[in-house]
């Protein structure tokens, strides 16, 4: 719990000092910076996979959500139907980099990172899909710095994270290394052994004491 409550409280203040540093990292920071710091946050807190690997799912769900836009642009209707065909194939392409790396890319950090920048994005693409070789990247680096900031807030004081995989999906080396784990937990505590300088009872005496209890 406690440490629940200090990576909050580093999270609000990280999302603070965003806005006060927007004049500095620009304009477009201080407009995304509660999007990208709650975001970031998420991905510090959650106890799922390694750090590197909810980072590394948020960066391809970012990026497939930029291609989405990229291909509603060029080759996309713009139309409803168009915005749904990007949003299939924004979705599918996080599925399937969970299954080509066997769910060791979470699909919930791939989502994550699409859903940021279509949060900080849509509108701004909306008003002018013509330009969005200039705008989508000055979004991108928004959301990346207000989530990187949220993340380092959180990740140091975040739960201890867990594989999240199946017996079935784990390497032989992995459960080899997960089983003695679990063995060494097991083990029983090794019983403390008499000093060497107490002498036992002889058997007489053992007899006189137990006369006497």
């Amino acid at each position: 719990m406690t440490r629940v409550v200090l990576a909050g409280t580093a999270l609000a203040l990280a999302a603070g000092a965003i806005v006060l540093l927007s004049t500095t990292l620009g304009a477009e920071v201080q407009g995304v910076a509660l999007l990208g710091a709650a975001l970031g946050g998420v991905l510090g807190l959650v106890p799922d996979r390694s750090p590197l690997a909810r980072v590394g799912g948020f960066l391809v769900g970012l990026a497939a959500a930029g291609l989405g836009y990229v291909a509603r642009a060029a080759i996309l209707p713009d139309a409803r139907s168009g915005r749904a065909v990007a949003v299939v194939l924004v979705v599918l392409a996080c599925v399937a980099v969970t299954a080509t790396t066997r769910r060791r890319i979470a699909l919930w950090s791939m989502l994550l990172g699409a859903g940021a920048l279509a949060g900080a994005y849509e509108a701004t693409y909306a008003a002018d899909p013509s330009n969005i070789l200039a705008t989508v990247p000055t979004a991108a680096t928004a959301v990346l710095l207000t989530s990187a900031a949220g993340f380092l807030a959180t990740a140091v004081l975040a739960p201890v994270a867990r594989t999240g995989l199946a017996d079935d999906e784990l390497s032989p080396a992995e459960r080899a290394a997960r089983d003695e784990a679990f063995r060494a937990d097991a083990a029983p505590a090794p019983r403390p052994t008499p000093p060497s300088d107490v002498r036992q009872p002889s058997g007489v005496a053992a007899l006189l004491d137990s006369r006497e209890a």
